[in-house]
């Protein structure tokens, strides 16, 4: 009634996305896959509003984490990649990201991506496992 697509959309984005995270969970990879893109897809189309905060969890992220459990790092990396895109400096993406990188056996990306956690939490005051992680894996390289 308040014609507020952009909320409806959003709301979709999610129920969507738990719909996958639910087949996933019955062990319906296939479909888990097919609607965590449908998911992503959706939200790569609607255009965030400019006073509206950032979405909590993109579900391009979403998708790339559930393509790491299932054991193909190779897509993973791509849609943490194309997750930053839309959604730059985000943490989690960047951590998905150094992490699909690495179980895909691309060095030179896990580098990039694990730079970039260092670099975006240099001035942090509390140390993440991800964070000490990343410096681990810088320094033994």
């Amino acid at each position: 009634e308040a014609k507020n697509n952009y909320w409806a959309t959003e709301v979709e984005v999610q129920r969507v996305a738990a719909a996958a995270w639910i087949a996933k969970a019955k062990g319906q990879n296939d479909e888990a896959l097919k609607l965590m893109r449908a998911a992503s897809d959706m939200a790569d189309r609607n255009e965030k509003h400019i006073v509206t905060p950032g979405r909590v969890v993109p579900a391009r992220e979403l998708l790339g984490e559930m393509l790491l459990e299932l054991k193909q790092p190779a897509a993973a990396l791509k849609e943490f990649e194309q997750s930053q895109v839309r959604e730059p400096n985000r943490l989690r993406g960047y951590v998905g990201a150094a992490q699909a990188a690495e179980a895909a056996g691309d060095r030179d990306k896990a580098r990039q991506h694990y730079a970039k956690l260092v670099d975006l939490t240099r001035d942090a005051d509390t140390a993440l496992p991800e964070i000490t992680r990343a410096k681990t894996w810088l320094a033994a390289r």
